[in-house]
């Protein structure tokens, strides 16, 4: 960041008093600029035992499959967030959301927050950042034309779980070499 974005002067990078990191200060008002993580959030929405399924019809991953999610707006919740994801690309409607994976990403500097949830009404279609949107039984998903890693997880993570009929969270760290995504 160059200029302060509350009045426009220029900004230098340094270390503000008591901080242990370079940030862009504002030369003028003082004003430091931090950067901070962006959180998507997401639903991993589920119907008669097959998982809904959006083929992105925007940058990045065009063509490729994903969860409905996106990035999380101010003022809302990350339930809000993903049943609003979930409306935009997939024109569906979800019910009893429940915190069931979160990602750090950190090379990027993204925190995935998926639910798991239902599709109220089996009703869905594709909304302006989706190609198409379908329903998969496990068997039929396109593992090879996964957008994100992300997904992937997420997606092997319910079929294990589904087995049991226990969802815990899962928390991992995504992006590294250790964990194969990187």
């Amino acid at each position: 960041m160059s200029f302060c974005i509350q009045c426009g002067h220029p900004a230098t990078q340094k270390k503000p008093l008591g901080d242990q990191k370079d940030r862009a200060v504002c030369d003028n008002c003082g004003k430091i600029h931090y950067e901070n993580p962006k959180v998507i959030c997401g639903a991993l929405v589920t119907h008669e035992d097959r998982v809904l399924l959006c083929r992105r019809a925007i940058e990045p991953r065009y063509g490729l499959w994903t969860l409905p999610a996106g990035y999380m707006e101010l003022f809302e919740t990350m339930e809000q967030g993903a049943a609003r994801e979930t409306r935009e690309e997939a024109e569906a409607e979800i019910q009893n959301p429940e915190l069931y994976c979160m990602y750090n990403i950190p090379r990027i500097g993204q925190i995935y927050v998926l639910f798991r949830a239902a599709l109220m009404g089996g009703q869905f279609g594709a909304g302006d950042e989706s190609i198409e949107c379908a329903l998969f039984d496990e068997k039929d998903i396109p593992w090879h034309e996964l957008a994100f890693p992300s997904v992937e997880r997420t997606l092997r993570h319910y079929f294990i779980d589904r087995k049991t009929n226990q969802f815990p969270i899962h928390l991992e760290t995504l992006g590294s070499r250790l964990d194969g995504t990187g």
